[in-house]
C-alpha cells in the first residue's frame, strides 16, 4: 500500500498544471492576422489540440474505471483544459468577428461566457447573435455535457467513493 501511495503524483502536481493552462490562456495571441497561411495554422492547430483534449479526457475517465484507484488530477485538468480551450475560441471569434457575440469584449468575458454555458446557468448578459458563434456554441454545449460534464460526474462520485472507503477503514 505505501509503495502505491509514494508513486502517486502529488495534488500540487495538477494545481501548478490547471495555473500554467490559466497562463497560456491568458497570453495566447488572438489578433488579426493578416497573412491567411497563419490563420489557416491557428484553426488547425486549434482542433488538433480540441481532438488531442477529447481522447485525453476519455482515457482517464476510462482508466478511472478501469483503475479504481487511479488519481483524479488528469481528469480535472482536462476539464479546466476544455473550458479554457473554449473560451479562448470563444474570444478568439469575437476578436476577428465583432458581430458574433455580444457581450465579449475581454478575455474574462469569453471565460464567464464558456463557464456560464458549461453550468448551463446563461445570464443573458453575453449571447451568441451570428451563425457562426451559434453552431460554434451547439458543438461547446455538446463537448460540455458529454465531456466535461461526464467528467465532473466522475470525479465527484469517487471523490465520493474513495471518502466512504476511507471512513470504514478507520
Amino acid at each position: 500500500m505505501r509503495d502505491k501511495e509514494a508513486s502517486r503524483p502529488h495534488p500540487w502536481r495538477w494545481v501548478l498544471a490547471c495555473a500554467a493552462l490559466v497562463a497560456v490562456y491568458s497570453v495566447v495571441p488572438v489578433a488579426s492576422e493578416p497573412d491567411t497561411v497563419v490563420l489557416v495554422l491557428r484553426w488547425v492547430a486549434t482542433v488538433v489540440l480540441l481532438t488531442v483534449l477529447v481522447f485525453a479526457i476519455r482515457w482517464q475517465a476510462v482508466r478511472q474505471i478501469v483503475e479504481p484507484e487511479a488519481p483524479l488530477g488528469a481528469l480535472v485538468v482536462g476539464i479546466v483544459a476544455g473550458l479554457l480551450m473554449f473560451a479562448l475560441i470563444d474570444y478568439g471569434l469575437a476578436v476577428h468577428r465583432p458581430g458574433e457575440f455580444h457581450g465579449i469584449d475581454t478575455r474574462v468575458d469569453a471565460l464567464y461566457y464558456a463557464l456560464s454555458t458549461l453550468l448551463t446557468v446563461g445570464f443573458g448578459d453575453v449571447s451568441a447573435q451570428g451563425q457562426i458563434a451559434r453552431v460554434l456554441l451547439c458543438f461547446q454545449m455538446a463537448f460540455n455535457i458529454t465531456a466535461i460534464a461526464g467528467s465532473a460526474s466522475l470525479v465527484t462520485r469517487k471523490f465520493t467513493e474513495r471518502a466512504v472507503r476511507a471512513r470504514g477503514n478507520r
